[in-house]
């Protein structure tokens, strides 16, 4: 009786064991290969029926790994959120996945999960090869519940796809609604092959979101340096993670909390970080032109400090931070000529402060030799504030590599 008692013993160990496995590789640490800043509410697009559904998100990644896990949100969320299953596989186009690489995420060995209001989740991770520069396709089911606030990154230039009923597990959706917002999905992080993996944030406003660059192309400036680090063996261990809030704010409240108060979450919290690039203020500029804040005033004195402050934060935490300048904004429609001495004057300090470990002069990447208040011709998206994607390719172009030693 005893030797059996021990042969089933050792029967459930070895499962166990077995099991286990399934959520260990070999590979270095945890570094994140994509990210989106979540906040609260959708500002420019209606909000779709999110219950009963089936979310299913692309995320383009940077570098490839052995393993993975996803970072889902509820930070904005006013109840407790629901989720019931969650799958990972990579996209083949549109809602399509390679039902080969398709694997179930759980969390803690659950397949469900409640995630607090206020609060986000990471799953358990998956031993799966994940391709470098390859779309993945997270796919959410959300049951009936209350959800009266949703957090979310709006406008992602990137369709996603909404389908009633747990569809987790299809390998396409016949009946779908396009979205261009990531629902409740703020990270992924992959277990890197290389030991020196590491991430760059690159945190910002809709300059850095990419508003205006081809939807589904990548075409972010963020994901033209993903590139270019990827095609130089020296960089090629290094992930891009966007962190940019289209209308975002150093100082004050825009779109999304300001970046003060976002920091931790959006730049220290983030696997693997080692680099950060700040490239934020002009919203806060462009405020001065806002006639719903009658009492605001802004000097480059006050945004320096603010930099001053994220700058700070991130050397505790060992990570380099590049300043960049803010790039030419004459004809957009909250332009000032007192806004325009206040963009000089920050970038000449962000170029000569030393402040910075390292800077990156977008200012004279993108602007109209002839007219350096205007963007060039080849870099302006039209609106005379944002690029259009050779502009985020000259932007990415501009940054020296060096700077990733």
């Amino acid at each position: 009786m005893r030797l059996r008692v021990a042969f089933v013993l050792m029967v459930c160990v070895s499962a166990a064991v077995a099991q286990s496995n399934q959520t260990k590789s070999d590979g270095g640490a945890w570094v994140g290969t994509w990210a989106a800043s979540p906040f609260d509410g959708d500002p420019w697009h209606q909000i779709p029926t999110v219950v009963d559904s089936t979310l299913r998100e692309i995320v383009h990644t940077s570098i490839g790994g052995n393993a993975v896990r996803v970072h889902l949100t509820n930070e904005f969320g006013k109840e407790p959120l629901r989720v019931e299953a969650v799958t990972v596989a990579v996209s083949t186009g549109t809602s399509s996945v390679d039902a080969a690489t398709l694997h179930n995420l759980t969390f803690g060995n659950a397949s469900s999960m409640v995630i607090p209001a206020g609060a986000e989740a990471v799953s358990d991770p998956v031993v799966m090869p994940v391709p470098a520069s390859a779309n993945l396709a997270v796919s959410i089911y959300l049951p009936l519940q209350q959800v009266s606030d949703v957090s979310v990154h709006s406008s992602a230039q990137q369709d996603n796809f909404i389908a009633t009923g747990n569809h987790v597990r299809d390998a396409s959706f016949t009946e779908l609604v396009v979205t261009p917002s990531w629902y409740f999905l703020k990270g992924v992080d992959v277990q890197a092959s290389d030991a020196k993996a590491a991430a760059v944030v690159a945190f910002g406003d809709s300059i850095t979101d990419g508003a205006l660059s081809t939807e589904n192309a990548n075409h972010r400036w963020p994901d033209y340096l993903a590139a270019r680090l990827k095609a130089n063996s020296a960089t090629a261990h290094l992930s891009v993670l966007d962190q940019g809030i289209g209308g975002n704010c150093i100082l004050i409240h825009c779109v999304g909390q300001n970046a003060l108060a976002r920091f931790d979450r959006d730049v220290l919290a983030q696997a693997g970080v080692k680099y950060l690039i700040v490239l934020e203020g002009i919203n806060d500029i462009g405020s001065l032109h806002n006639p719903n804040r009658p009492d605001y005033k802004l000097t480059a004195q006050d945004l320096e400090q603010g930099l001053m402050q994220l700058v700070a934060r991130a050397h505790v935490h060992g990570i380099k931070v590049f300043g960049a300048t803010l790039t030419p904004y004459k004809g957009a429609g909250y332009f000032t000529e007192n806004g325009e001495q206040i963009r000089q004057a920050l970038n000449q300090w962000i170029l000569t402060s030393g402040v910075f470990d390292g800077t990156i002069d977008f200012d004279k990447a993108t602007r109209d030799p002839a007219n350096p208040q205007m963007f060039s011709a080849q870099a302006d998206g039209g609106d005379h504030l944002h690029p259009k994607d050779p502009g985020y390719q000259i932007m990415a172009d501009s940054i020296d590599l060096g700077l990733f030693r």
